[in-house]
This record gives structure tokens, sequence and C-alpha cells, in this order.
């Protein structure tokens, strides 16, 4: 898929719409990225960082007309969680590494492009990723709290934190708090009665005049400090190669997210706007956006769903949208960093808590409690996981989860005993019950999964249960094959022993809905050399037929073992 130019084919009207959306994403994005570098741990500067080349390298790359990157709190959680105990947050050597995860994740998703691997994105269930957002957005509220509360803390485990505030109470600095309790009432109500305001903006504009004109830095609260001016430092970071190996789990941890994140936030865009997307060009727009990040001094970026919902509220319908938030961004670190100094930490600590909360989708998660109960149990455990332990383990331990799942779903398959009826001449599936048979001297039986080696074992005990506890003695059973198109070589062992022990008791087994995938495997596993090609059908009436057939002219013999006589 060519990825199309912002400007083609588009009218002036659309191109000032876009214009103006970015805009106004830049007023409110702005504060946001500056409120990241606190989760990721890294210098303010950096934050406009990410908002300067990234947006414009997944413009030129990327498929989604939508999809907003630049710093994100998830990745963001990632890079600090596993760095801090690594080096000193915010020093040389910890910016240093941060920018190597970013190369590394560059390359990674350069490599996930060349084997196209967009479908990873599909690992990581709505389900498990509602759970890992919604552990995300606690882990990162609650980090903020200390400096809502204008209290020092060396705990990063959120757990901890909270232990710490509650052995720490009588430590809260007033004016902090009372700056931040106004500033989330301020936003929420903003958001709530004035959504076209750009009123993160205007709140950072005025904690920023207040903080120069009250002198609040000498009454205890804290600012950001002076912020870096002009262009970044274009350099490839370089810590060495045994530093550089260390950070690869790192790395790969955020490029599942990135992977995750992203284009599942590309995708719902373009399926609000009945646009396509090319997840393989989106996964080479974020390498190139990553690359740029790294190589200007800031942190990983990613897809971001918040900044994204801002931007088609804002109007937005192109990347140029992105392009202009990156010339603002430019602005402002070429004219304004000055006055961002008096910026006091509680303000963007507020910004961010917001933002975190909003990442916890209760809507979500209550449809997923009331249509799935044990999904919604695996969001829990992803979340609890994520906050629990952080974030890092908790992507890896959701990833297994969710397969988990799956592979227990396929281990304790549907099966089902087929019954006649002979009024409405149709076949029924019910449970399989010992005691039960289809017909006189038949059973039909359907597994309704692909065999494989964890749950062989079960398709061989229900067969052997109901031969063994039908009313009437077994001459023929039917498999209906509809639902297996795998067999792999653990399986097929498994079902040609059971083949062997039916046939040593006289039983004939017929297959039916046999799909040319299932042959083949049968072929190749030589499970056609223990049943005949001729009791293979592709239908499940020319089965049951013949094996009505069979049992019409053989008779019904008794198939079991006669009982062991009495001495």
């Amino acid at each position: 898929m060519t990825t199309p130019s912002p400007l083609q084919g588009r009218s002036v009207a659309s191109v000032c719409r876009d214009v103006l959306a970015g805009i106004t994403l830049a007023s409110v994005n702005i504060p946001q990225v500056l409120g990241y570098t606190r989760i990721a741990a890294m210098p303010a500067v950096t934050g406009l960082y990410t908002a300067l080349l990234p947006p414009v390298a997944f413009a030129c790359l990327g498929s989604s007309r939508h999809l907003v990157v630049a710093a994100d709190s998830a990745t963001a959680a990632i890079l600090s969680s596993a760095l801090a105990p690594l080096a000193a947050p915010g020093s040389p050597e910890y910016v240093a590494m941060v920018s190597v995860v970013a190369i590394l994740c560059a390359a990674f998703l350069a490599i996930g492009r060349l084997f196209r691997l967009g479908f990873l994105a599909d690992f990581m269930s709505r389900t498990v990723l509602a759970g890992f957002l919604a552990g995300v957005g606690i882990q990162v509220s609650i980090t903020m709290l200390p400096e809502m509360l204008g209290i020092m803390t060396d705990d990063h485990n959120p757990v901890l934190i909270l232990f710490d505030i509650a052995k720490r109470f009588s430590d809260i600095h007033g004016l902090t708090a009372g700056i931040s309790a106004g500033m989330v009432l301020l936003l929420v109500a903003g958001r709530r009665f004035l959504p076209r305001l750009p009123v993160p903006m205007l709140a950072v504009i005025g904690s920023v005049i207040a903080s120069r004109t009250l002198y609040l830095g000498t009454q205890g609260v804290a600012t950001i400090g002076p912020v870096a001016g002009g262009l970044p430092d274009f350099h490839i970071p370089l810590i060495g190669w045994n530093r550089t190996l260390a950070l690869l789990p790192v790395a790969a941890s955020c490029v599942f997210v990135i992977i995750a994140q992203s284009i599942a936030t590309s995708r719902s865009f373009a399926g609000m706007f009945h646009e396509k997307i090319d997840a393989n060009a989106d996964i080479l727009g974020l390498s190139a956006a990553n690359l740029a990040a790294a190589v200007s001094g800031a942190f990983t970026v990613n897809g971001s769903p918040t900044q994204t919902a801002m931007a088609v509220r804002s109007g937005a319908r192109s990347q140029l949208a992105q392009v202009t938030f990156a010339v603002v961004a430019l602005g402002v670190l070429l004219f304004l960093t000055g006055p961002l100094e008096y910026l006091p930490r509680c303000v963007l600590a507020a910004i961010v808590f917001l933002v975190a909360i909003d990442m916890i989708d209760v809507r979500t998660v209550r449809a997923i409690r009331t249509e799935s109960p044990g999904e919604f149990r695996l969001a829990l455990v992803t979340a609890a996981a994520v906050v629990g332990i952080g974030v890092q383990q908790g992507i890896f331990l959701a990833i297994a989860l969710s397969l988990f799942r799956h592979v227990r779903h396929s281990y304790e398959p549907h099966t089902m005993l087929l019954h006649e009826d002979p009024g409405m001449h149709a076949i029924e599936a019910g449970p399989v019950v010992p005691g039960q048979e289809t017909a006189p001297g038949l059973v039909a039986y359907r597994f309704s999964a692909d065999l494989f080696y964890a749950n062989s074992a079960r398709f061989s005990d229900d067969i052997m249960t109901l031969v063994d506890h039908a009313p009437d003695p077994v001459r023929c059973i039917v498999i209906d094959a509809s639902a297996m198109t795998d067999i792999d070589y653990s399986a097929a062992a498994v079902v040609r022993d059971l083949l062997h022990g039916l046939e040593e008791r006289g039983l004939s087994v017929y297959f039916g809905r046999v799909s040319s995938y299932l042959l083949a495997d049968m072929k190749r596993h030589r499970i056609t050399t223990v049943v005949p090609p001729g009791n293979i059908y592709p239908t499940l009436h020319r089965a049951l037929d013949a094996a009505r057939a069979e049992i019409a002219r053989g008779g019904n013999q008794d198939s079991r073992p006669a009982p062991p006589s009495k001495s």
C-alpha cells in the first residue's frame, strides 16, 4: 500500500481544518508530553522532542490517517520501571540508555516490517489490552500522587508508594496538594463544560504566570526548573555492547506494546471512518518515528489512543494535523521554553494523573464482565500484575495468559454425541454422556477442535467411554471431523492406537466432513493405513449412510469383550 500524501486530493477547507486541528492538538498535548517525561524520568524538554520529528516520520511512512505518534504513558512506564534500577533517573547515563532503547525499538520494528509481523498485534486480545491499559493507568496515577502531594519518595512500586504516603501523611505539603486538587477539578470541569477549549494549555499558562508572580518556588512548591531551548543535539548514543544487550528485553516489551496499541488504535479509528490501513506500513512508520526520537535525544514513542482521540475530536482527518503539531512544538522549543521553568511539577502530575485515569476504560471492563466473566478475570489478573510486579512483566504475563486461555479452550473443546431425529430426518447434537448412542449399534461423535498433543487423550477417552457404555453393542463409529483441520505428530499416534484397538474389537470407524487439509494430515501421519480410504467422506450424511449400511449387513454383534468367567 502506498502511503498517501497529507495534501493529496485535499480541498483548501479540509487543509485548513487539519491545520486548526493540529494547533488544537498541540495546545492540549504539549502539556501532556511534558507530563510523560515525569513517567519516563527524563528531562522535561525530551517530551517536546517526542513531538518534533517522530510525528513527521510516521506521517511520511505510515498508512493511518489518524494515528498520533508521540510520547505515551505505557511505554514511558516501561522505561522508568525497567531502567531505574540500572541508572539514576534523569542522569546522562540514564538518558543514553533510554535513547538506545529507542534505537533497538526502531530496529525491532524494522525487522517486524521486513517479516510482515503486523499480525502480532492480534496476540493481545481486547480483553487483555483493556486490563493492561487499566493496570498502567492505575500504576501511573499512583506514581503521580507523591508529586501531587509534595512528598519525596524513592519507591517505584505503586503498592510501596501507597504505603509510603500513608506513613508520611503528615509530611504532605498543603499548598502543593491544594494546587493539585484545584488543577484536577479545573481540568474535569473544563472537559465537561468547555470541551472545545484547550483547558490543559490554559491551565499550564495560568500556573506558570501564578508561579512566577507569586514566587511559588520559594514557598515549597517544586517546579520543573530550567528547560533547554532550541533544537535537539542530534547524535547516536553509545553505551557499550554488554549494556545494549541488557536492554533487549526492555525494547522487546516496548515493541510489543507499540505494535498492539498502535495498530489497535489505528484500526479502530480507520473503522470509524470506513478506511483501510496497512498494519505493516504502520510498523515501518513507527520504526522511523522511534529512530527519529533516538537520534534527537528523545525516548520511545508510540501510537497514543488518547491523543488520537483528541485529534479526531478536534477535526483532524489526515496526518497534516500531526505535522502541524510538530511545527507548534518546534515553535515552543525555539521561543517559549524559558517560562516553562516556572511550571509547578504538581500541575504536570495532575494532568498526567487524569490521563492515566482515562486509560481505565470502565465501560469496556463492565461489558467484558457482563459478556464473559472468564475474560473479565483475565483482565483483572493482567491489571493486577502490571500494578503489582511492573509494566514489563505485566506485558509478558498478559501474552502468556492470552495464549494459555486459547490453549485451554483447545484442550477442553466442546464434544458432542450426535442423535438422529427420525421425525425431522436430521441429526441433533447433545453432550457426551455414557450410556447413550446415536442409533442401535452406531455412535456418531463430534470433536470441535484440531487434534494436538494436549487434547488427543480426551478424544480417545470420549470414544472409548461411549463404546464401553453404549446400551447396544456398537458396530460402527462415525467421527464428524468438521472442526478438525490439523493433527500433530503426537495426536496422530494416539489416533492410530485408538483405531487399532477398535479394529481389534471388530468396530468400523468412518470419518465425515473431512477437509482437504485434514485428509493431507491423515495421509502424512499414516492414519489412512489404519482407516480404509473408503471410510473417509467429505460429507457427514454419506459417512452415516455407509455406517448404517454396514450395520444392516452385519447385524448387531457385541463388540465388547465378554466378562471373565466365574470360576
